[in-house]
């Protein structure tokens, strides 16, 4: 409910959220830290790291404090608050903000073990009993 009270943020790009996820895996960092953080293999100079981050602040996605010559940027946002922002996003572009078709589209398409199967059950049925629970009171 809250971020539909807020002005909406500008949506990541993909390199923006891979730099975000790896800043909130940090907790906090320099533009230095976040680029030796980075995931093997993936090959992006500190420039590039430093551009993101402003883009990210400039977004409110991230903050950031000078620590003596240094900037140190930490998450504004909760990685789960953007998340569900992104999600709600791409079930309304592509699926008219419907969540069944999405859910069968994921379990079908992608091939879902039996261990993964009984793990949604399990969830289901919280949220039922979750539901039954709020329909009580």
């Amino acid at each position: 409910m809250e971020s539909k009270l807020l002005a909406k943020r500008p949506v990541l790009s993909k390199s923006e959220m891979e730099i975000a996820r790896v800043l909130w895996g940090l907790g906090e960092a320099t533009a230095r830290e976040v680029t030796e953080a980075l995931p093997k293999g993936r090959k992006l100079d500190f420039s590039t790291v430093q551009t993101y981050l402003s883009r990210l602040e400039n977004k409110s996605y991230v903050k950031s404090k000078l620590v003596g010559r240094a900037k140190v940027y930490r998450g504004s946002v909760k990685p789960q608050q953007v998340v569900r922002e992104a999600v709600d996003d791409f079930v309304k572009l592509l699926f008219g903000g419907e969540k069944v078709p999405l859910v069968r589209h994921l379990v079908s398409e992608a091939g879902v073990s039996k261990e993964e199967l009984a793990e949604l059950r399990e969830l289901i049925e919280s949220m039922e009993r979750e539901q039954d629970n709020v329909d009580i009171d």
